[in-house]
């Protein structure tokens, strides 16, 4: 049956995002129980949530993959599919979010009403922004002691440089905290005084002490959004005060229109999602002002044969398939599950689709809609859906499905490179079966976990993206894989760079083995470079033929993986293919693969090769009578504070230190400020490490 644009238009495809313990999980529950998806609200700290369904999950308290889930609310008498994604808070799990703001229309984000703007706040921001995003702000926990709506907005303001257009002001503070008023219609939402789950919300007339501060709190929406908005200008200047209707629309128009301009214009409302207080209006909010399918337009890709060549597709069921697989997953039941997010054309049970980047088909087994760790089979799904597929068992994250008639390749993610390793070791000959296929699926699932043998000890080495993503990877192989195996110590994934030009290094490959021989002679050049890595080819006359130059380029990125150093990956370099030469009968790509490979490993040595090692962003929240020994200890560890602030009585210590410095921290800094401190991570950049630093972890083959 074919699905109409109306149908489309009251679909919403939204995330909920925020820095870890600002409420994101229990905001989800609340929703889910308001919309009818599920008749018990679960808790965190019971373990009893609906989207923090994984074992690890349960045990930490925090959510560690996203989770999908479906469900329904009306307004003004439509009724609106939302599929939403729970996404983890903790920098570890970055990558999650990234993958799911990629596929993502609009998003939720939550901010603790004490703590306001905090560092991964200020991280999935930026993500939102990098994929065009619109978002809304719900500030939550306004029952807490220290809650202030009014710093939470300045910070929105201040430090993610958007316009926060309130929506809602608070009545009552903290413990005496009961509901908002709504200052588009002008009128107030009041709670019972308990955590009664009841739906009804009482709809009353704004108390008589805060009609004049609603008036100002209008007046500054009404004209925030009319300097956005041409369609509302217009009235504006002519002193007419817009209607509820009207102001709906625009405040809709600049949420969805702002983004990828200068500035993100994006609505803020309040509540508590524990005290069950506010969670109504946000859903109301986010089936007005986020956009549909329909709203997000056609998205834009590239021909598979021509990448010059851009292609866009409506979000259309009759324009041909596009697709984009973001998550693959493995269901105890059914097996490897891909969560597709479609963009135009139909998927439908059965029918064989098309990878471009992979040049292969593959069939569509089952379709689900997910609800968290329950599935619900389908028999089709249009574009705008967000669904899990059985059956794709070559596809990975990031690869699209489409026609093989209409082919066209969707932008990818980028995934960061790990900051920490661990060693594993498998006990036995069955384990290390088991080991191989348990990594294989782990590394499908997480595109953040990368693996690696090491050369010397043969062992399996697994790097991530922080102490606890490890510790949470290495769990389940434990647990879910039945992997019986000696798990080493974390330590830092350390890279290598360049800091000398090496000009026209010549290297000769040949090899004559009583058979057909190997020739190819290649001269590069090779220099220090900002970003990762970069190859460009400055041959002419044809004496590299064009053929063998990517197999040049690929040597290269071979050696790059092994350092001369101490044997780390190598960064910031730029190779320049400058000459060679090739014998008609001997010649071939893997010779010229090896020639590459050969001359950038004589170049890295004599290249002045330095060791660098990672270096974090650290924010620590501290007492003012602690700040001194917090300070100490961040120097003691090498250490350079960039900031002091103060935050509601607390000092806080912003700082860049080295990943090898941070272990075992939580424990000193809660030893040194009796619990009272807390802290958060994040990567910050790669730095030159300190001689006798190099000299140690060269000295350790590590």
């Amino acid at each position: 049956m074919a699905t109409t644009r109306m149908e489309q238009a009251a679909v919403r495809n939204i995330g909920i995002m925020a820095h870890i313990d600002a409420g994101k999980t229990t905001t989800t529950e609340r929703i889910l129980y308001y919309t009818g998806s599920s008749h018990k609200v679960g808790e965190v700290h019971d373990g009893t949530t609906a989207t923090d369904f994984l074992p690890e999950e349960r045990e930490h308290g925090i959510t560690i993959a996203s989770a999908a889930v479906t469900c329904r609310w009306a307004v003004d008498g439509t009724v609106h599919t939302v599929n939403l994604i729970d996404t983890p808070g903790h920098i570890d799990f970055t990558v999650e979010v990234e993958r799911c703001l990629r596929v993502l229309d609009g998003a939720v984000a939550v901010f603790d009403a004490v703590a306001g703007v905090e560092p991964q706040s200020e991280t999935v921001w930026r993500q939102a922004d990098r994929y065009g995003v619109p978002r809304i702000c719900f500030v939550n926990k306004m029952d807490r002691v220290g809650a202030d709506m009014a710093r939470c907005v300045e910070m929105i303001g201040d430090r993610l440089g958007a316009v926060p257009l309130v929506l809602h002001l608070p009545i009552g503070a903290e413990a005496g905290f009961r509901g908002v008023i709504d200052l588009v219609g002008m009128r107030a939402l009041t709670w019972s005084a308990d955590t009664d789950l009841g739906e009804a919300h009482d709809v009353v007339a704004v108390p008589d002490h805060l009609v004049g501060e609603a008036r100002r709190w209008r007046d500054r929406l009404v004209e925030a959004v009319a300097e956005h908005d041409d369609a509302l200008m217009e009235p504006y200047v002519r002193g007419e005060e817009p209607d509820e209707e009207a102001l709906h629309a625009a405040i809709r128009r600049v949420t969805v229109g702002s983004v990828g301009g200068p500035l993100t214009v994006t609505p803020v409302l309040c509540g508590t999602a524990f005290k069950n207080k506010g969670v109504q209006p946000l859903l109301d909010a986010v089936v007005r002002y986020l956009p549909s399918p329909l709203d997000a337009g056609e998205v834009a890709g590239v021909h598979p044969r021509d990448p010059a060549a851009a292609v866009r597709r409506p979000p259309s069921e009759d324009a041909p398939l596009a697709a984009l697989a973001f998550k693959i997953t493995s269901d105890p039941h059914l097996g490897r599950l891909t969560f597709v997010r479609l963009y135009s054309g139909r998927l439908t049970t059965g029918e064989r689709v098309h990878n471009p980047l992979r040049g292969d088909k593959e069939r569509i087994g089952k379709i689900y809609r997910v609800h968290a760790a329950t599935r619900e089979e389908i028999a089709s799904a249009v574009a705008g859906d967000i669904v899990a597929v059985m059956g794709l068992r070559r596809t990975t994250t990031g690869e699209t499905l489409c026609d093989a008639a209409d082919p066209i390749v969707l932008d990818s993610m980028d995934f960061p490179d790990p900051v920490i390793e661990v060693a594993v070791e498998p006990r036995s000959r069955a384990d290390r079966d088991r080991l191989s296929e348990a990594i294989v699926r782990l590394a499908e699932e997480d595109p953040s976990l990368r693996v690696r043998t090491d050369a010397e000890s043969g062992q399996t080495i697994l790097g991530g993206m922080g102490e606890l993503h490890l510790e949470i990877q290495i769990a389940r192989l434990l647990r879910e894989f039945r992997v019986d195996a000696r798990v080493g110590r974390p330590r830092v994934a350390y890279r290598e760079t360049i800091r000398r030009v090496v000009e026209s290094l010549d290297h000769t490959h040949r090899k004559q083995t009583g058979g057909k021989g190997r020739f190819a002679r290649v001269r590069i050049t090779v220099e220090p470079f900002e970003g990762g890595y970069a190859f460009v080819s400055e041959v002419t006359g044809g004496r590299v033929p064009r053929e063998f130059v990517p197999a040049v380029d690929q040597g290269c990125r071979d050696a790059l993986r092994i350092g001369v150093l101490a044997g780390h990956e190598v960064t910031g370099v730029r190779v320049r293919l400058l000459d060679g030469a090739f014998h008609t009968e001997d010649s071939s790509e893997q010779a010229f693969r090896t020639a590459g490979l050969d001359a950038m490993k004589a170049a890295l040595a004599l290249a002045d090769p330095v060791l660098l090692e990672p270096v974090m962003a650290v924010e620590a929240t501290t007492p003012e009578e602690c700040l001194g020994d917090v300070i100490g200890d961040l120097n003691a560890r090498r250490g350079r504070v960039r900031s002091l602030t103060e935050r509601r009585g607390a000092r806080v210590v912003s700082a860049v230190v080295p990943l090898a410095e941070m272990f075992g921290y939580v424990g000193d800094l809660r030893s040194r400020t009796s619990g009272r401190a807390s802290f958060t991570m994040e990567f910050d950049s790669y730095a030159q490490a300190p001689t006798p630093v190099a000299a140690a972890v060269i000295g350790d083959g590590r």
